[in-house]
């Protein structure tokens, strides 16, 4: 039998928007270590590069959200082509202005632009995988081994993307490594949202009113069901449903009929974040996230006292190597127990591996071979924080939910990254890789809180 992912690959248009998407997440990985890299080099200075590095981060981390809910009101292609015509336009500044070496608060204007520009690929491209699946005899399987895959590229996007910014950043020009991810960006993004096929059509509530039933049997339709005829007269009952559509105009022509009716409207959907649950998910990723900014900063400033600074990149990706090679195990494999005890289970172990980081940071080559084996929980505990608001959040509202599982990683990545600046300048290299395994570890019982309360849930709902 053929296996999952090429039964994934043989479904139409799958290689095409899953490959572009691959390319248009290029800027995660390249652009807040670009920024160290570039204004540490230009004011040699930790603090600085961190804080700038951080709020570029968040900023994209607070408008990931809105982005996501107005893909999922409008429609991936409506929103996307404007969106990454201005995401190309202020990265691009972004680049020229530390080129030309503006000063500071204009630079720290032009990263907060360019951070309120970002949107999340990965969020996109993991609904329309739940849209290709929908009605598939293993969906349940396949989205599995589909949002492992993601997690691996996402691994293989941060193993290019840290060594090609070093290399430019070394190598070429200290500032080159911020023009590759608008060239990356732009170029996937424009295949991506050219990919009409496979684009999910906007989920928008309905609330459909059943007609009055008449007390005449003799004006009765004879379409109607036992159901509806036992219904009192004057009773209305509503149901309410999906319709798929999308074109706006429908929505407005339906909207303006059921008020000219004097039927209400169909309830207002509410925030993913609020739905059982993702709250906590997004806490977690908060928390933990702030490991790995911490770690990748602290590591730079290590092998920068070291003299071996052209190698960062090398040594960042091993971590994910191992976080990649974990992805294609975990939507090979079908893991027991549920998700959210999967979660304490890789938080447990990642923190062990930060442990062992801190005691092997000045052995680089043991570092490395230690990073490929913690990073083998990393990528499968991403993949299982994304399949938790799978299950917790409707379909016409997945965008938003996944959205806000990266805005939770992009919050604490911008922590980290800032803590680690202030750390890494009042204690060194030594004192910052200690950051990374007590993120972790006061992670761990975040997740045990929502283990437990998903567990009551199910009970309750028994």
């Amino acid at each position: 039998p053929a296996s999952p992912y090429a039964r994934l690959f043989a479904l139409p248009g799958a290689k095409a928007f899953c490959v572009s998407a691959a390319v248009a997440r290029l800027p995660i990985s390249m652009m807040s270590l670009g920024i160290v890299l570039a204004l540490n080099h230009l004011y040699d200075n930790w603090t600085v590069a961190g804080t700038m590095s951080a709020t570029y981060i968040f900023c994209a981390a607070i408008v990931t959200p809105f982005y996501a809910r107005l893909f999922d009101r409008l429609g991936q292609r409506r929103v996307g082509v404007v969106a990454l015509a201005v995401q190309t336009v202020v990265m691009l500044g972004l680049g020229v202005g530390a080129a030309m070496r503006i000063p500071i608060p204009a630079l720290f204007a032009l990263a907060i632009a360019a951070g309120l520009s970002q949107f999340s690929f990965g969020a996109l491209v993991r609904t329309r995988w739940a849209y290709a699946l929908r009605g598939h005899e293993d969906e349940d399987s396949l989205l599995n081994t589909a949002y492992a895959l993601e997690s691996a590229i996402d691994e293989i996007v941060f193993i290019v993307g840290p060594i090609l910014a070093a290399f430019l950043a070394t190598s070429v020009n200290p500032v080159s490594q911020l023009f590759v991810p608008v060239v990356a960006a732009a170029s996937g993004g424009t295949v991506f949202f050219s990919l009409k096929a496979t684009q999910p059509p906007v989920l928008v509530p309905v609330d459909v009113p059943a007609a009055s039933v008449p007390t005449d049997s003799a004006s009765a339709s004879p379409a109607s069901s036992p159901e509806s005829a036992a219904v009192p007269a004057g009773v209305l009952r509503r149901a309410t449903r999906f319709r798929l559509t999308s074109r706006l105009a429908s929505r407005a022509s339906a909207s303006a009929s059921r008020a000219g009716a004097g039927i209400p409207a169909a309830p207002r959907p509410r925030s993913a974040l609020l739905y059982p649950g993702v709250w906590i998910v997004v806490l977690v990723f908060v928390v933990f996230n702030m490991s790995f900014t911490a770690f990748d900063v602290s590591v730079t400033a290590s092998m920068k006292a070291m003299g071996v600074e052209q190698f960062v990149g090398l040594q960042l990706a091993m971590f994910a190597v191992g976080s990649c090679i974990g992805a294609i195990v975990f939507g090979s494999v079908s893991f027991p127990g549920s998700h959210w005890r999967l979660m304490v289970l890789f938080l447990g172990l990642l923190t062990v591996g930060f442990v062992s980081f801190r005691l092997a940071m000045h052995h680089l080559v043991l570092l490395g071979a230690l990073e490929v084996v913690a990073g083998l929980v990393v990528s499968p505990m991403f993949a299982t924080g994304n399949l938790i608001v799978k299950e917790s959040v409707p379909a016409r509202s997945l965008t938003e939910g996944l959205a806000w599982v990266t805005t939770g990683g992009s919050v604490g990545a911008s922590l980290g990254s800032s803590v680690a600046g202030v750390v890494l300048d009042a204690g060194g290299p030594e004192l910052g890789l200690m950051m990374p395994f007590l993120f972790t570890a006061c992670a761990v019982p975040l997740a045990l809180l929502g283990w437990v309360l998903n567990r009551r849930r199910l009970r309750a709902a028994a």
